[in-house]
């Protein structure tokens, strides 16, 4: 995938093709993420016995982690850059593409830099996100299925899946989660906290 993403970023700024042109050319394929996205919610189905007793708390958490994500995400970009489009775009990068990119558009943000900073983020999550949570001793399943699926959603919980069905389902749920209340919050949170800057 990675390798993919170089040669195409190559060949677009090769040939210059404009990347709403690009994005048009690609409708098809890119329609085909929301089939992936349910199908990982298959795991979650066979789980859901089981979170029905935990799904406030992980509600909570869920939330409170995106208010954070969110938050620091746009507050030190817009220390360093003090690009308030920029900052919209970089904040949203932990959720699934087709949402992040409505977000950035609603909130005048650069979509072609959310979409980018939503990749980098599902790789970075697929590649080292396991490796680093073993690192900082989380050992539960759940933990790191959440953990993955909130960071770095469809690409992360995919990967993660390999694992075992219960990563699948904790992953998938935080994916699904994290989502909505970031298609909830984000809004009226960057506009408040885009008041400190002007």
């Amino acid at each position: 995938m990675l390798l993919s993403i170089l040669l195409l970023i190559v060949f677009s700024i090769t040939l210059n093709i404009d990347y709403q042109i690009y994005q048009q050319s690609t409708i098809f394929l890119s329609s085909l993420l929301e089939p992936a996205v349910v199908a990982l919610g298959f795991p979650l189905y066979q789980h859901l016995n089981s979170m029905k007793s935990q799904w406030k708390n992980i509600t909570y958490l869920l939330t409170f982690a995106a208010a954070l994500v969110i938050s620091t995400t746009y507050i030190f970009t817009m220390v360093i850059l003090e690009l308030p489009a920029v900052a919209v775009s970089l904040s949203l990068k932990s959720i699934t593409t087709p949402i992040g990119i409505a977000l950035t558009e609603q909130l005048n943000g650069n979509s072609a830099i959310t979409a980018f900073a939503i990749i980098l983020a599902g790789l970075f999550g697929a590649i080292f996100g396991m490796k680093w949570l073993i690192l900082i001793n989380v050992t539960s399943p759940k933990a790191q299925g959440l953990a993955i699926g909130a960071a770095s959603h469809a690409l992360g919980t995919a990967t993660i899946s390999q694992l075992s069905y219960q990563h699948a389902a904790y992953s998938s749920l935080a994916l699904i989660l994290s989502a909505a209340v970031t298609a909830i919050i984000a809004p009226s949170l960057i506009i408040q906290i885009n008041f400190f800057f002007f």
